[in-house]
This record gives C-alpha cells, structure tokens and sequence, in this order.
C-alpha cells in the first residue's frame, strides 16, 4: 500500500550488536540524520543534508537498530493530521479515506503498516500520542527533559520532546529506554537530585533515564493503582469515543485498578494558552529560515527585505504563514501583556491543577483524541476546529508531564486511544498501566 509514510526512504545501518539490532524505525524529518536530507516536512528545506546526528539517532546506532526512513510530517510539526506536509498527505492505513493524525502521521502509519518495527516522533501538543490514537499505535509523551532534543529542528522548545511508537506497550517502552538519558549538549535534559523536591544536581547518574527500565515496567500489574479520570475532557466528545473509554476504564477496574473522578478547572484555558505560547515561540524560532541561514533563497534582486520576504513566501505552506502571523502578533510592543503573559499565567495553572490531582491518583486518564479520525481533507478548510481537536493533549506539555496513548478499541472501524498522564519522570506508572489496558 502506498502511504506516503516517508518523505526520505533509506537505510542506516547500526552498531552489530545491541537491545534493538532486529529491529527497523522510521525517524520523522524533523530530526536530523547526518548525511540523510531532513526537511522537516517543508518546501524550506528541500535540500538541506544535516552534517550531525541528533542525540537520539546516535543512540538508535549504537542500540543496533536499523533507520528505513525519514517519516512524513506535518510541515514543521504545525498541523494535527498530516496533511500540511509539502510532500502530500499521509493515509491512515487502517482506512485509507481517513488521516493518520500529526504531526507525526508519518511516524505512526509506518508502524501501524508494518514499514517499520518502531518510529520517533515529537510531541509539541500532542504529535506522537495523536497519530497513535488515529493509527491505533501505542505512543509516548515523555517529561520534558528525560529525552535530549538535541537535533530537533525547533518547533516550541519549552513544549516539545522527541517521544517512541510501537505496536505494543512494551515495544515502544523499550525504544524509550534507549533515547532516555541525560546529554551534555542539551541543557534541558535534567539531572533530577531523586528525592521528589524537583531540585536538580550535576550528576549524570540522577538523571531519571539512566538506571530506568521502562520496558520492565509493562508487567500489567494495576492491583491497587488509582486512576483518576479528568471528567472535564470528556465534555463534548463523540459519543462513540466515550463509549469505548469506558469499556477500557471497566476493563482497568477488573483487574484492579480504582477509578476516582478529578476536575481541573484550567483545562478550559489550555488550549488557548497553548496556541499562543507554541505560535509565539515559533514565530521566534522560524526566524532563521531566511534563505540566507537556511531555506530556499530568495535571490538577489531588491533590498534584503524583499529577498526575506520572496524565501519565506516560497518555503513555508499556509499553516506555518498563520501560525508566524499569530506568534509575532502576540509577542508585539502592546500585546505581549495581553496575550502571551497571560498563556503563561494560564500554563502555571494548568501546572498547579495537574499536582493537585496527583494527590488524589497515581495516574490520570482520557480519550486521547476527543474525536474518530476525520476524513482527508475534511478539516482543513477550518484550522479552529482542527486546534481545539488538542484539547486532551495539550495541557500534558504545557505542564511537562509524561503521557502515553494506548489503543483502547475501536468505534465504526476506526481506532480510540486512551490517553494515561503521569506525574514528573513518572514514566513507570504510564507504562505499567497502559500495559493492562493492552
């Protein structure tokens, strides 16, 4: 079947040996491969060839594992169906008619198809737990700094990670194990001090990802755990989704688990302050694709400006035109205040909701996409309601928690995926309960 699953099909091969040498991954386009082109889904970049390796890709060498390909992308993560990409929509391959999620649509119909055994992903609002739901994958969100992002072409820095997918729980558990870690090159990974104040240290051997086994985590095991269910995304989901949610929840309870109902207030607000920081973050990060540092050029007839502006115009799609526009606006002199403070007013909110109900259970759950897969092209004539499609994933990044999305059944054909959220470097927890919903 021809998916459009990959935008550069190769191989790399890795070291002989190693925890992943029988298997094959897909590493989506915007994470860079020496020598392989990266183009991070966008006519910018058509042509740029990374002279390095990001953290992740050495890591996925010396685990033995063989990269297939670059996958298919939403043009620089900025969309939720894979359909902005300058090569062409990917397809859903449990329906062809219908999109496979984003922006890592590429990276989860890969493995979903059998092209690949694993994929990685990024996940900036919910781009690899998305197209696991719609691809019915496994998916995982990890806490912001357990994985290096080193060689991440930057899309909203203080959200995004670069996350596992795989057919099963433990599959992608495993790939987690081996991206997990601290890297010198990226001061974001924390060197937690392990005594549950949030303080840091120095010390490599802190690091939560150092000594983790995350795939040994998925033993099933959710005698005693309680989930918490966030009653308020649940509101104005399709019926259907809800229908198979609860089949899972009663499935969890069976074995074990206790399910208590948890409200977080700010989850009202958190897709609009999301927007506003990852737009605004963007249009600062998009700066340098200026067809002189990197992109397409502009040529050299006219002022400087006119040459920026021919690049910019020829490099970008649409959505990443609206999403500079909203970002740049929101930073300017006289709305900073109004826009941006506030979304970071409401993301501490979000934070604060979020530890508050980890008092109450181990685990929180969801839907993770409160809708069935659209059909291609169906959403694309109206971004608002392709925004507010993130309701149940954003508020995840904008507290820098892990989450995994995990296939919970199916309604009319198509895939549902649970969404299970964790408390900081809780990883373990996510892990061993999706591994009972399996």
């Amino acid at each position: 079947m021809s998916l459009n699953a990959f935008i550069t099909e190769t191989t790399i091969e890795g070291d002989d040996d190693g925890p992943l040498s029988d298997k094959t991954v897909a590493v989506k386009d915007n994470i860079s491969t020496e020598g392989v082109r990266t183009t991070c889904g966008s006519a910018m970049l058509k042509s740029y060839v990374p002279p390095y390796d990001a953290t992740v890709v050495e890591h996925l060498k010396e685990a033995g594992a063989t990269i297939v390909g670059k996958a298919n992308m939403d043009e620089f993560g900025m969309g939720g169906t894979t359909e902005t990409s300058a090569y062409g929509p990917v397809k859903n391959p449990v329906d062809e008619a219908h999109v496979p999620g984003g922006s890592s649509g590429g990276s989860a119909a890969a493995v979903a198809a059998g092209e690949a055994d694993l994929a990685l992903g990024s996940d900036t609002g919910g781009s690899v737990r998305n197209p696991a739901a719609f691809c019915g994958v496994v998916g995982i969100k990890p806490t912001y700094g357990l994985v290096s992002r080193y060689g991440l072409v930057a899309y909203a820095n203080s959200l995004e990670q670069i996350g596992p997918l795989g057919q099963t729980v433990e599959d992608a558990a495993a790939l987690l194990d081996v991206i997990a870690g601290p890297d010198p090159s990226d001061a974001t990974t924390r060197f937690d001090s392990g005594g549950g104040t949030g303080e840091e240290s120095d010390g490599d051997s802190t690091h939560p990802g150092t000594e983790a086994s995350y795939a040994a985590a998925a033993d099933g095991d959710v005698e005693g755990t309680t989930v918490g269910v966030i009653t308020d995304l649940l509101d104005g989901a399709d019926d259907r989704v809800v229908e198979t949610f609860e089949a899972a929840l009663d499935d969890l309870r069976s074995q074990g688990a206790e399910t208590v109902e948890v409200s977080l207030d700010s989850v009202e607000h958190a897709v609009q302050a999301y927007y506003v920081i990852a737009m605004s973050e963007a249009s600062s990060n998009l700066a340098r694709f200026d067809g002189v540092r990197y992109g397409t050029s502009g040529g050299y007839e006219g002022n400087w400006n006119d040459a920026f502006a021919r690049a910019r115009e020829e490099g970008f799609g649409e959505e990443v035109k609206r999403r500079i526009l909203l970002g740049t606006y929101a930073l300017s002199a006289g709305y900073h205040d109004k826009y941006y403070k506030k979304a970071q007013d409401a993301r501490a909110w979000v934070k604060q909701d979020f530890d508050d109900a980890f008092e109450r259970a181990d685990v929180l759950a969801t839907p993770t996409m409160p809708v069935l897969p659209p059909r291609l092209g169906e959403s694309l004539d109206d971004p608002l309601q392709l925004y507010l499609m993130d309701a149940n994933t954003v508020p995840v990044n904008l507290a820098n928690l892990p989450a995994i999305s995990v296939p919970a059944g199916e309604a009319d054909g198509l895939p549902v995926g649970l969404q299970l959220i964790g408390p900081k470097f809780g990883e373990a927890a996510i892990v061993r309960a999706a591994s009972a919903v399996e």
